[in-house]
């Protein structure tokens, strides 16, 4: 079996107040991509009038959603997957994370192995908050447990170069990556996890030369031009890991200020 698994940060899920136009792209694109696994981040509004809008993404997708919700800042996550995944716990943390940490266990269809799915939105606001959820991700690690971490982690990769337009931002955005030289974009979050175990998927394919913000519709917001959403992989599963791209067409440049990644792995028995 081929496991693609998407993960979109949606800017608010896609919604502008009453406004519906980039929630009903993003729904285009991921019916056109067909993942197993969609790890949503910005499902704003998805617990409301009976978490109706959930519900109703599950139904244009044909896929289950499980929705984490963020207490503080509304801005919940969420995983969606496809049969012929089934699903076995889901866990929502909203008390160590700014927004929240979605974790899905689920089976892999003919095999006794477990998949567990994390979809994460880390703190916006600066590193050392960062470093300390990211505490609570590196332990995911297991080296021969099959894990996979994907989501918007408002960081810079080591193995990345310095985001370009970094030193153009204005002072109050730029304070939000920077290191602690406080000159340069701050690398150690995804430094920890991958010290943990994580594999960085992007970069361990070749393919971590494509940033993932900002879109071309939402430049000269609070971005520089950079990697900031990621698919990390336990080990094990890491071995698995047959291709990654960031999806760039002229829907995905107006649907989110980011760009939605995609990863697949051959995980047949």
């Amino acid at each position: 079996m081929k496991l693609k698994a998407l993960t979109y940060n949606t800017l608010f899920g896609g919604r502008d107040g009453n406004e519906d136009r980039r929630a009903l792209a993003q729904i285009e694109l991921v019916n056109e991509l067909r993942p197993n696994v969609f790890l949503m981040q910005e499902a704003k509004a998805f617990d409301l009038n009976g978490s109706a809008w959930l519900f109703e993404t599950e139904r244009r997708l044909g896929m289950r959603g499980f929705l984490a919700p963020a207490p503080r800042t509304g801005q919940h996550v969420a995983i969606f997957i496809r049969e012929p995944l089934r699903p076995i716990s889901f866990d929502a943390d909203g008390a160590n994370f700014h927004h929240a940490l979605a974790t899905l266990k689920v089976a892999l269809p003919n095999s006794d192995r477990v998949l567990t799915l994390l979809s994460a939105h880390l703190c916006p606001n600066g590193p050392a908050v960062r470093r300390r959820e990211a505490a609570y991700l590196a332990v995911q690690a297991a080296p021969n447990a099959w894990s996979l971490l994907t989501g918007d982690f408002n960081s810079a990769s080591p193995h990345d170069l310095e985001p370009v337009g970094f030193d153009e931002l204005a002072l109050h955005h730029r304070a939000r990556y920077l290191a602690d030289d406080l000159k340069t974009a701050d690398r150690s979050v995804l430094g920890h996890l991958e010290a943990a175990g994580w594999v960085d998927v992007g970069h361990a394919l070749g393919g971590n030369d494509a940033p993932t913000v900002p879109t071309t519709g939402f430049v000269g917001t609070a971005f520089a031009t950079m990697r900031c959403d990621y698919v990390l992989a336990s080990p094990a599963l890491a071995a698995h890991a047959s291709s990654y791209r960031v999806i760039r067409t002229p829907l995905t440049d107006m649907a989110s200020d980011h760009y939605p990644v995609m990863a697949s792995f051959e995980v047949s028995p």
